[in-house]
């Protein structure tokens, strides 16, 4: 009888510890999933857990998205949390305007020509919102659904920069400009990638940290703080040339300074570029302070109706 109840705690041990197994594994699993490739699992878990170990210790809440098509490579997380765009949406404004010209069947004008290369190469705001009213919310919504790009929101009346960003809406915008598709041409892609790699030293930033020194890269960054979640610290890019063909969104909140969130942006591009050009003999560094920043990117009232 004894040993009868002993086998029947062993055989219920047994059970128990069976079905809790894979139960207690299941969030290691989820949590090392932010990344996938099929052809390069081992690249895909190593991203992911170096992302993971990137923002550890950060108080900045993050999202973010990559997509590199040369290894099959795509990544996730946070992937449906919304942020404030800050100046990221001027590469949304770009491509509004851009889609307006070619539907017109005409060449960019001269003062639109002026506002764009002052919008994207030193986040020039009144160049922003100078586009902004000329396109008005009908034009940038049509490009928005034509890109596919179905959880941006744009921002109410004039405030541009309070339109409501996912990380993997901002890949969809990048892989625009660096794949042939029926909504750019390429020369309007061409021009877009061009004032892109034109940014200022200053604004430099994010992105671009740790990449192969080889590679061009495109990119728009933002940064705005507001009373609630701090510092809104994005930056967004993609990457020519050889090696290159590959995009990286870094959006992030809650970061009590500019630098503080621009430092969580670098540590996380740092080690994406490097697992992605693993043999690079020179990387670019990451950026060092500049006075001008600490200094919101634009002006947000307190109080925003609509």
């Amino acid at each position: 009888m004894d040993c009868a109840r002993k086998l029947s705690r062993v055989v219920g041990v047994i059970v128990v510890a069976a079905l809790l197994i894979p139960v207690l594994a299941r969030p290691a699993s989820a949590a090392s999933a932010i990344c996938r490739s099929s052809s390069h699992p081992a690249l895909a878990a190593r991203v992911s857990g170096d992302i993971q170990a990137a923002h550890r210790g950060r108080v900045s809440s993050v999202a973010v998205a990559v997509n590199a098509p040369a290894v099959g490579l795509t990544c996730s997380l946070n992937g449906s949390r919304h942020f404030d765009s800050a100046s990221v949406v001027k590469v949304t404004i770009l491509g509004a305007l851009l889609r307006k010209a070619l539907d017109q069947h005409r060449f960019l004008t001269g003062t639109e020509v002026a506002r764009l290369r002052a919008m994207i190469t030193r986040s020039d705001n009144a160049a922003a919102s100078a586009l902004w009213a000329e396109l008005g919310h009908g034009a940038l919504q049509h490009f928005l659904n034509l890109a596919g790009m179905t959880h941006t929101v744009l921002g109410p009346g004039g405030l541009w920069g309070l339109t409501q960003i996912t990380a993997p809406d901002e890949i969809l915008l990048l892989r625009l400009l660096l794949k042939p598709n029926a909504v750019l041409s390429p020369n309007s892609r061409s021009y877009a990638l061009h004032l892109m790699a034109q940014v200022i030293p200053s604004q430099r930033w994010g992105v671009p940290a740790g990449a192969s020194a080889s590679l061009t890269a495109h990119i728009k960054n933002g940064w705005l703080p507001r009373a609630t979640h701090g510092w809104r610290i994005h930056s967004i890019g993609c990457f020519t040339g050889h090696g290159g063909g590959y995009s990286i969104v870094v959006l992030t909140q809650d970061n009590p300074g500019m630098s503080y969130g621009i430092t969580t942006v670098q540590a996380i591009a740092r080690v994406i570029n490097r697992d992605l050009n693993p043999g690079a003999t020179a990387r670019v560094p990451a950026s060092r302070p500049y006075p001008s920043w600490g200094t919101p990117d634009e002006r947000i009232p307190a109080r925003v109706d609509g």
